[in-house]
């Protein structure tokens, strides 16, 4: 492989539009995503950077009617005990976004850190174990972007008992669920997130960078 320097701005720019249209899809197309599509955006998740080279993603993927209801189920749940922590306008707003896209979504993943995995001999995960999950949530991240540039959207719902999520997919001990992803085609592309639209939240104007 030939290595360069700077890419040329063309580059840069498609990159940066990459980068802001990365948006967390709750809203999906009925397309069914090809498998070769797909297989070609997990194909991403290797590239990350591990602490250690200990490479500690695992990923179940959720295709069967038990498993998809269980998950569901699971995300209603936890979502009904979430509104009860929200009062008022707050409550109300909360009541009306849509959190999750478990019912359309033809592709359904719950991706884990292998806490326990031997791989990369422990090193720089002893004084901080957090790395290896750090680790997955750049792999995830690398994922993400490979499905945009696809036409594919990502949903990242974290709104979920994962306790009962390990025992209704069966995941191995000592593996710790980063999260429960939902994939397709998304109804619209926007710049802006949805719950920006939404108006529960605005974005930070400034990065938060201080010196010491």
């Amino acid at each position: 492989m030939e290595l360069r320097g700077a890419f040329p701005e063309e580059f840069r720019s498609q990159l940066d539009l990459l980068m802001r249209l990365r948006r967390d899809v709750r809203r999906f197309r009925s397309v069914p995503v090809e498998e070769a599509v797909l297989m070609r955006c997990l194909s991403a998740i290797p590239l990350a950077p591990s602490v250690g080279l200990s490479e500690p993603w695992r990923i179940l993927r959720v295709d069967s009617d038990t498993a998809r209801a269980a998950a569901l189920k699971n995300f209603e749940k936890a979502n009904t005990e979430a509104l009860k922590g929200y009062s008022g306008d707050r409550a109300s707003k909360y009541a009306q976004l849509k959190l999750s896209g478990m019912r359309d979504a033809p592709v359904q993943l719950a991706i884990y850190c292998d806490d326990e995995t031997a791989q990369g001999h422990g090193l720089g995960a002893v004084t901080m174990p957090e790395m290896r999950r750090y680790s997955v949530v750049t792999a995830v991240t690398l994922f993400w972007l490979a499905l945009r540039a696809e036409g594919l959207g990502l949903g990242w719902v974290s709104v979920l008992d994962p306790e009962q999520l390990n025992r209704d997919l069966a995941a191995p001990a000592g593996w710790q669920l980063i999260g429960y992803f939902c994939i397709g085609y998304p109804e619209r592309q926007s710049d802006t997130p949805e719950l920006q639209e939404a108006g529960w939240e605005s974005r930070m104007a400034d990065l938060p960078l201080q010196t010491r």
